[in-house]
């Protein structure tokens, strides 16, 4: 493995492990392994504890052997979706863990992998799966789904202001013969563009694979289902920490959090609560945690980061 992946710095790494209330014997579960840069340290500080890192991407599981040697005696791998948390808990025969945390940012090495599809940089067919064994492409997404999807999705997951021109160019594109590669549709993408769109800082294509990855992968969908599925499974005093790096995403996971915070779910004007439901969770950070100058300076991709931390009641 090369230097330049150990030299990695996960985001928000030391603000991640103070949240997490880490206890030498405790079991954690990392839900996005990715790099393991975040593992790494939740590993260091386990005596007899016990960490589980899931992944979607195989590739992520098996650079982890490497990256966690020293600590594999109580780190288990799990290929899986962590929003399938329930299956991967009852896999491992565990009723609940004290401390979950999920990076919800893109893993690098699947975008530096040119050839996974992601990147509106390098020529590749066009695929963007987290996990390879999905059946769901890119390529389905931008030849099969109708015009009208394109262009919500677009507009949705990417808010890209020009959804509608370019899913039609799109639509126009895959009536001659279907688009096989990235750069394909990046071209396609800008050809439906004015001139100072194509001249603005940040690629014209960027927003667009952006929403077409979201699709491919149900990135939302799965966060929120993984909110849902997590706070039931975390033991008393057990934390929830969740980075987020778009505002869809940080929008369900306050929404989540502030559900399983609020208890009664009765109308204002009820005299007495008859739900009986009570408070699940307190939060912990009212206003997301954000990285500071130096971390900035060191890596501009956590500008969007916010990590929201809540603990089970």
């Amino acid at each position: 493995m090369s230097e330049q992946v150990f030299s990695h710095k996960p985001v928000l790494l030391a603000e991640c492990i103070q949240a997490l209330n880490l206890r030498p014997e405790g079991i954690y579960l990392d839900g996005t392994l990715g790099r393991a840069g975040h593992s790494r340290e939740i590993a260091k500080s386990l005596t007899t504890g016990r960490l589980i890192c899931v992944d979607r991407d195989q590739a992520a599981l098996d650079a982890a052997r490497e990256r966690l040697a020293p600590w594999l005696d109580k780190v288990s791998l799990v290929h899986s979706n962590f929003c399938e948390l329930d299956a991967i808990l009852d896999g491992l025969e565990l009723d609940g863990v004290d401390g979950m945390l999920f990076d919800l940012g893109v893993s690098s090495p699947q975008l530096d992998d040119a050839a996974r599809g992601f990147s509106y940089m390098a020529d590749a067919p066009l695929d963007m799966r987290m996990d390879k064994s999905d059946s769901l492409t890119a390529r389905t997404v931008v030849n099969q789904w109708p015009q009208e999807e394109l262009r919500r999705i677009l507009w949705q997951y990417g808010e890209e202001r020009y959804s509608s021109a370019i899913a039609g160019a799109i639509a126009r594109a895959r009536e001659r013969k279907p688009i096989e590669t990235t750069l394909e549709l990046v071209e396609i993408i800008k050809s439906a563009m004015p001139a100072a769109a194509l001249r603005e800082k940040q690629h014209p294509a960027k927003r667009s694979f952006q929403a077409i990855r979201i699709a491919v992968n149900d990135e939302l969908g799965a966060v929120d289902r993984m909110i849902r599925a997590a706070v039931p499974r975390l033991n008393r005093g057990g934390r929830l920490a969740v980075i987020s790096f778009h505002s869809l995403e940080d929008r369900i996971v306050k929404n989540g959090m502030a559900e399983f915070a609020k208890g009664c779910t009765c109308p204002p004007d009820f005299p007495v609560c008859v739900c009986g439901k009570s408070p699940q969770i307190k939060l912990i950070t009212r206003k997301p945690i954000v990285s500071g100058a130096k971390e900035l300076e060191e890596n501009p991709r956590a500008r969007s980061a916010k990590l929201r931390v809540a603990e089970k009641l």
